[in-house]
């Protein structure tokens, strides 16, 4: 039975610095399996070791990759992120929008004139009129969020 997190404090650590691997019983390797020190849990280990086996040990990609539970392509993109961004690309890139990219400063400035004109306009409101007037779909919940965050700013 796998060992719950909450319980293990360097299977917590991996996780909250987003290096858990996902899938570690896939880690197939001999040295993953045999060594206390390889840990499949540890993804830049295991990302690291995959990328030393073929560089150093001229081991071919396609059974080192499967060995190590990634695809042909995966091991190519690992590959190249860490030939680009040294050990650096081998954490985890976040997934999705880095900002929202549909709250432009544009969009705010309207949200802001509209309460400024009716200070009792609700997110669901101010919504339904950026759709009407901007012709922009944006949710009640990011109008709300995007307006808390710029009162805290103003308020330093």
């Amino acid at each position: 039975m796998p060992t719950p997190i909450s319980s293990d404090p360097k299977l917590k650590a991996l996780c909250e610095q987003g290096m858990l691997n996902p899938r570690p019983e896939e880690v197939k390797d001999p040295l993953f399996l045999e060594d206390g020190f390889f840990d499949p849990h540890d993804l830049l280990q295991v990302k690291y070791e995959m990328l030393r086996r073929v560089s150093t040990e001229k081991a071919q990609i396609g059974p080192v990759a499967a060995s190590f539970g990634v695809s042909r392509v995966t091991f190519y993109q690992i590959l190249k992120r860490f030939r680009e961004e040294g050990m650096a690309g081998l954490f985890p890139k976040l997934r999705g929008p880095k900002a929202a990219h549909k709250l432009t400063g544009e969009v705010i400035t309207f949200v802001e004139t509209a309460l400024a004109r009716d200070a009792s306009l609700r997110p669901q409101a101010l919504a339904e009129l950026v759709r009407e007037e901007l012709d922009i779909s944006v949710h009640p919940r990011s109008i709300e969020r995007a307006l808390a965050k710029r009162q805290k700013k103003r308020q330093r």
